[in-house]
């Protein structure tokens, strides 16, 4: 059984318009799958569908064999998917160690310890934590999102464009930390325009066009194909 099963989604902001039109994905425990394509593809979407940021007309979200689809944003991360959007993911004006607290909501017995383990994990935002998070460079501020959404000690992390913004440099540090995730057991699915970097990083990949499934795949081989690439990679 995949740990995360979407099945013919279909779904958008309003009734009136059709983002995801019959969507499929899966993730399977300990992966990174990316989800690829063009502007306009449904990729963000599908993240907040998958995280209930809106309702979906058709199809079904489960994990780990339990429906997702339907609940509220706060029942779903309950069930231990974390959601990282793309912009506004931290808190600017209050400092690291704040922002950690109020990733700590749903289990705040636990919040003390698992701060704790974050600046172990991360000495940078240990060494900054009484710091507000808008003094963060765009790299950091990456990161402490990161961090935020390990707070709730995920089983499912969704990262929606993590290194936009980013220098290479900020960018390759942001993936060693998403493969160290990983390799603690948490499966992550991510949204990247950075489509050969995604691809270098993931396991398997999902390439969407126009609210569809195009080409699904094992990321080195999707990577390794012409026509995949002079399509969707650049080239």
């Amino acid at each position: 059984m995949s740990l995360l099963s979407v099945e013919s989604v279909v779904g958008g902001y309003t009734r009136a318009d059709t983002i995801l039109k019959g969507v499929s994905a899966r993730a399977e425990p300990g992966e990174i799958v990316a989800i690829l394509g063009p502007n306009g593809a449904g990729k963000s979407t599908l993240l907040k569908a998958i995280a209930g940021q809106l309702n979906l007309r058709e199809g079904a979200v489960t994990l780990d064999g339990q429906a997702l689809t339907g609940l509220r944003p706060r029942e779903i991360a309950r069930h231990g998917v974390a959601y990282v959007p793309q912009e506004a993911n931290v808190f600017p004006t209050m400092t690291i160690r704040e922002n950690l607290e109020i990733g700590g909501y749903l289990d705040p017995a636990h919040t003390r310890a698992r701060i704790d383990e974050m600046f172990e994990r991360f000495p940078m935002l240990g060494e900054k934590r009484r710091e507000a998070a808008r003094t963060l460079s765009g790299g950091q501020r990456q990161v402490l999102a990161v961090a935020i959404a390990l707070m709730v000690a995920p089983v499912l992390m969704l990262l929606d464009e993590p290194s936009a913004g980013l220098s290479p440099v900020a960018a390759a540090g942001l993936f060693e930390t998403i493969r160290g995730i990983r390799d603690q057991g948490v499966t992550v699915v991510l949204v990247e325009q950075n489509a050969l970097d995604a691809l270098a990083l993931a396991d398997r990949a999902y390439i969407l066009t126009a609210g569809q499934n195009h080409i699904e795949g094992v990321a080195s081989e999707l990577a390794a194909d012409a026509d995949v690439r002079k399509a969707f990679l650049g080239g």
